[in-house]
């Protein structure tokens, strides 16, 4: 029997740091049956150590760096856990190269975090911070995990809020904040002992300088300042399902709509596969579908001036495309005292902007990113 067995434990197990989902992919949860009987009180996070080093490259923009994560657990109640997360990014997007000279800069960011285990809950308080030249943002978490129905339904509510700090190069006497508050809540059920399903639903609440200080937008073909309202509200919902089809094979799938206060909406769809080739390989592969449509105050080139206007990309209609696998190789394993593992994840994404334009061209925007991931990981 194998699929959802550990897909189960990845869901009801809270998890803050950057590389939590490169240890246990979604679709790479093989091995092992869904608890049949009454379930026990919640268990705590592994004891591990990862390492990764990452890479994304696309659209101008370079961006790698290493990772790190430490978690160890004390006295069966209380799990401590530290993460180190390191951008060094060079930019020469198109928003850059047509409006401004490329640059290289460093993001590094910090996270600590604590689990608590009480009973059939699990309770995680985390903390991070990460810090550019021109930026700083920290945020605090606070998310609990309860079980209930015999461990069949897992509940969850979270809590995050951020504080950004921006700047911008060269004008020391610009300065701004935002603030964000995200509101979370999830249930997943064991369906069958082997199919499950979760929904998720978030809020969102931004407010502050929720812009770029370089960005510009156009109104007649003139540069003007990008001007973006100074509040954002978004909700989203998303189901997912996965379900073992045949031994050592499991199919996955979910949907996630979303909408905000700036009359942007958007749809993700994505589905995939995993198996375990041999007993050393599982294999996961996947493919994901965006879409959304503009912002109420985004033009390409604005036939006249408005109290909000913005020409940021992002904030356009676009769609992408994206392809992924996900290699992992266990190296040595010892039941009950270590395992060692190796993660090779690789994605190809298609962006294609059908509202902003290429200065350069002329022509509708698009572009090709490369997402590369190589984590060792060691359970002990």
């Amino acid at each position: 029997m194998a699929i959802v067995h550990r897909l189960w434990r990845a869901l009801r197990t809270v998890q803050h740091a950057h590389m939590a989902h490169v240890a246990a992919p979604v679709a790479g949860l093989v091995g092992g049956a869904l608890p049949a009987g009454p379930a026990v009180a919640v268990t705590l996070p592994e004891d591990r150590a990862e390492a990764m080093v990452h890479l994304y490259d696309g659209g101008g923009v370079t961006a790698s760096g290493p990772a790190l994560l430490v978690r160890k657990s004390l006295f069966d109640k209380v799990s401590l856990s530290g993460s180190y997360y390191v951008d060094m990014v060079s930019n020469a997007s198109i928003d850059v190269v047509t409006t401004a000279s490329p640059f290289r800069e460093d993001r590094t960011e910090y996270g600590l975090g604590v689990d608590y285990a009480y009973r059939d809950a699990l309770i995680n308080f985390s903390l991070s911070t990460s810090k550019e030249p021109d930026y700083q943002a920290d945020g605090v978490s606070l998310d609990v995990s309860q079980e209930v129905y015999g461990g069949m339904t897992t509940l969850t509510l979270g809590f995050s809020r951020g504080n950004d700090h921006v700047g911008k190069k060269g004008d020391i006497g610009f300065f701004e904040h935002a603030k964000h508050w995200r509101y979370r809540f999830g249930a997943t059920q064991i369906l069958s002992p082997r199919w499950l399903a979760s929904l998720n639903l978030e809020a969102v609440s931004d407010d502050g300088f929720l812009g770029s200080p370089y960005r510009v937008a156009r109104v007649f073909g003139a540069a003007v300042p990008e001007r973006n309202p100074r509040t954002r509200s978004s909700r989203s919902i998303k189901l997912a399902s996965v379900a073992e089809v045949m031994p050592r094979t499991a199919l996955q799938g979910s949907y996630r709509y979303y909408y905000d206060t700036w009359d942007i909406k958007s749809h993700t769809l994505e589905g995939g596969a995993s198996r375990y080739v041999g007993e050393s390989f599982l294999i996961d592969a996947y493919l994901r579908y965006y879409k959304q449509g503009r912002a109420l105050f985004y033009s390409d080139d604005a036939p006249a001036e408005t109290t909000y206007i913005s020409r940021n990309r992002q904030l356009s209609a676009f769609h992408s495309t994206a392809a992924g696998a996900k290699v992992t190789y266990v190296y040595k394993q010892v039941p009950g005292k270590y395992e060692i593992k190796g993660h090779l994840n690789y994605e190809f994404i298609q962006f294609k902007f059908g509202e902003f334009t290429d200065l350069r061209t002329g022509k509708p925007y698009s572009h090709n990113a490369h997402v590369l991931q190589l984590v060792a990981t060691g359970t002990f």
